[in-house]
């Protein structure tokens, strides 16, 4: 059974690259029945933000792939943070020491400063020069005895093995050739990530393990590491980098790449999950809309290819409108965005004294059927264009004679529709109804009228974004509210009521 883990840094909040390399960890997990860890490597005390450890879990939970192991969680194999499994590294590092696969370092912060200078000045790589790996053990004695400071660091050797990447295929880096040995304990006890993630991967019983391409010339020198314990190393996938449309890096500095960001804008998190699978590879077809459960049943590792993932932002608001519809159509869903839209709604105008109908479920998820496929985000049907959604528009007698000087004309014919009986209503009978209304007036043109009643109604002089029959549009968003034209045409209230329903093309209420 697969066993795979998620192991960011809290240095910051989790991103975009983080929530994909979470993502196909757990896809793959889930697809193989495993089990998906989150462990947190706080090992760099010095850039650890605070709170960022919690949030990263809190995103992985919002976003629907929570981990079935995390220092949360718990599980069988804690502490799932690295800083609290100090004793595991420290007795790691022993175990080499004693069989000669790693040495104590003396060298000053100082020293190792003026070789990097030194490197730099004749044009080379910073590495280091390996002298303390020559020191004898009564060299070393008398070091410790001297209460000098010391780190433990990791003897590279020459004629590493290759390994196939899940990804890459075969590949093999000889580090030893380009690098100097590396710190693997630092002298603050803490470990480096290429001792901490080799013991922790081992003790959890990682199989498979999934991270950045960044990772995938360190590979080598952590198989060395393995092989110096006499541990079986896990498989090895490296993914492509998510990088900007244009090619760049994705960069903290931007700022919009957190997660935090999309939730609070209002983001579904299948819309982000979607977004970041379908611009990258393991599936055979790129797909908008896919559904979590689909990105694992068609999940192919195979099929990850070496290109870099080119991720377009300007594409998300259109993944969005595709699952906030699917959210709206189906029904268990849709009853999670009632809720949510009743608590924006009275968040925004719970202080512009809201008709209590208007937080009815029935409203509310009319006005959601009604804006189906035509929203991005749930939160636009509070925003200033839908607010007569909710609030009673306030038109003056002046503004809407601006439109027609025939306003109680126009009023009195809208009336004498309702004499008609409710069965015979159709939207096209309607439609016909009032384009011969308009007739009978002096000067009135049809698209006049009809943005008179808008105004009336709405309290908008310009065309709202729904894309059905103008009247029947501004009636049945506010089938719940004592309509404005009321007041200037006396309509009653069950009268209004009855006329918003024949424009809905239903049988009216009595």
């Amino acid at each position: 059974m697969a066993r795979v883990r998620f192991g960011p840094s809290p240095t910051g909040f989790l991103h975009l690259g983080g929530l994909r390399t979470a993502l196909y960890n757990y896809i793959f997990a889930k697809q193989q029945r495993g089990s998906f860890v989150l462990r947190v490597e706080d090992t760099d005390q010095g850039r650890v933000v605070p709170g960022a450890a919690e949030s990263i879990e809190d995103m992985l939970q919002w976003a629907g792939i929570p981990p079935d192991e995390s220092p949360r969680r718990g599980g069988p194999f804690g502490p799932y943070q690295q800083s609290l499994r100090l004793e595991h590294y420290r007795a790691a590092s022993e175990v080499l020491l004693d069989r000669g696969a790693a040495y104590r370092c003396f060298c000053t912060p100082q020293r190792l400063e003026l070789l990097r200078k030194e490197a730099l000045r004749n044009q080379q790589t910073p590495r280091y020069d390996n002298r303390c790996r020559h020191l004898t053990h009564k060299e070393v004695a008398e070091k410790l005895a001297q209460g000098l400071d010391w780190v433990v660091r990791f003897r590279l050797e020459r004629g590493v093995e290759p390994f196939q990447d899940l990804v890459y295929g075969w590949n093999k880096h000889e580090v030893a050739e380009v690098e100097g040995d590396p710190v693997i304990l630092k002298g603050d006890g803490f470990p480096t990530y290429h001792l901490a993630n080799v013991v922790d991967d081992h003790h959890m019983g990682i199989s498979h393990v999934l991270r950045g391409t960044e990772w995938l010339t360190s590979t080598s020198k952590h198989l060395l590491l393995y092989k110096a314990f006499g541990w079986d190393p896990p498989q090895f996938g490296h993914l492509p980098l998510l990088l900007n449309k244009d090619g760049s890096k994705l960069s903290k500095r931007q700022g919009d790449i957190f997660l935090e960001r999309f939730a609070q804008e209002g983001y579904l998190p299948e819309a982000l999950l979607d977004m970041i699978t379908n611009c990258g590879s393991g599936f055979a077809e790129k797909q908008m809309g896919r559904t979590l459960e689909e990105l694992i049943s068609q999940f192919e590792i195979s099929r990850i290819t070496t290109h870099s993932a080119l991720m377009d932002l300007e594409q998300l608001p259109e993944f969005n409108r595709i699952h906030l519809t699917r959210h709206i159509e189906n029904e268990g869903l849709r009853q999670k965005l009632i809720r949510e839209l009743q608590l924006l709604v009275e968040q925004v105008y719970g202080d512009q004294q809201v008709d209590k109908e208007v937080l009815e479920k029935e409203y509310v998820e009319r006005v959601l059927l009604l804006r189906k496929g035509h929203i991005i985000h749930l939160k636009d049907l509070v925003l200033d264009n839908y607010s007569y959604l909710w609030v009673r528009p306030s038109v003056s007698r002046e503004q809407l004679q601006t439109i027609s000087v025939e306003v109680d004309e126009i009023g009195k014919l809208v009336l004498g529709l309702m004499t008609k009986p409710a069965a015979v209503w159709t939207i096209e009978e309607l439609n016909k109804d009032l384009r011969n209304i308009q007739k009978e007036t002096r000067e009135t043109k049809y698209s006049s009228m009809m943005k008179l009643l808008r105004m009336a109604i709405s309290g908008q002089q310009v065309k709202n974004q729904f894309q059905c029959w103008d009247l029947m549009v501004v009636c049945v968003v506010f089938n719940q509210h004592l309509s404005v034209l009321s007041r200037y045409w006396h309509l009653g209230w069950i009268y209004y009521k009855n006329l918003c329903q024949l424009l809905l093309g239903v049988k009216a209420l009595t």
